[in-house]
């Protein structure tokens, strides 16, 4: 992932913390057949391994998990992101050489990835991240919830993954590497923005003091 140093966020909190934040990530894998890539809700379990450890699960009639893998597979984690329009810099009034961007926060993990159908590892699975998003719910859903008859012929439907992160890179572009003044300009327009989600941006942009 291309991260200039303005941009490159290297806090192992704050890249678990945009890891879990994203929800669902692009898990790639290049195989004989070309590249192959499946959007997936994973966790992170933090303490295994250097940089922690990748779980979920995709549909077993998914060809990807059956392509051996060259290499190792990269998970894209992105985060909110907003357009930037160059009208909300103070900038653009003293000189106008100014031109769009775009504000996002994304974290790539690389590894290796392993694919199992054991039962009882896909139970683990499901059921920790089922209580990771339920969590939150004032009537929380459990895997336990369902029949056992109907889980066990769910689970026969799927395979689990795990990927070890080997590597791993994290890029905050928030507006950081302009003025003062034109940060505020953003963060404004954007609070401002019918879009939740530009909002949501708004609040992650530096506008104290440098």
């Amino acid at each position: 992932m291309y991260t200039p140093p303005a941009f490159r966020e290297d806090d192992p909190d704050a890249l678990r913390a945009m890891i879990r934040q994203a929800r669902l990530c692009n898990l790639v894998t290049a195989t004989a057949e070309g590249l192959m890539s499946t959007p997936l809700p994973l966790y992170l379990v933090p303490d295994e391994g250097e940089h922690g450890t990748l779980y979920g699960h995709m549909a077993k009639a998914n060809p990807q998990w059956k392509a051996a893998p060259i290499g190792d597979a990269l998970a894209i984690f992105m985060g909110p992101d907003a357009y930037i329009t160059p009208s909300w810099y103070a900038s653009k009034k003293e000189h106008g050489r100014v031109v769009p961007t775009w504000n996002y926060l994304a974290v790539a993990a690389y590894g290796p990835v392993e694919f199992f159908e054991e039962a009882d590892r896909l139970r683990e699975v499901v059921t920790r991240l089922t209580d990771l998003y339920e969590q939150q719910r004032s009537d929380p859903w459990s895997v336990s919830d369902a029949p056992e008859p109907f889980v066990e012929a769910q689970l026969k439907g799927i395979v689990g993954l795990r990927m070890p992160i080997r590597r791993i890179e994290g890029k905050r572009k928030m507006s950081q590497n302009r003025p003062l003044e034109d940060r505020r300009g953003v963060a404004e327009g954007l609070a401002a923005s019918d879009n939740p989600v530009d909002r949501i941006v708004s609040r992650l942009i530096p506008i104290s003091k440098d």
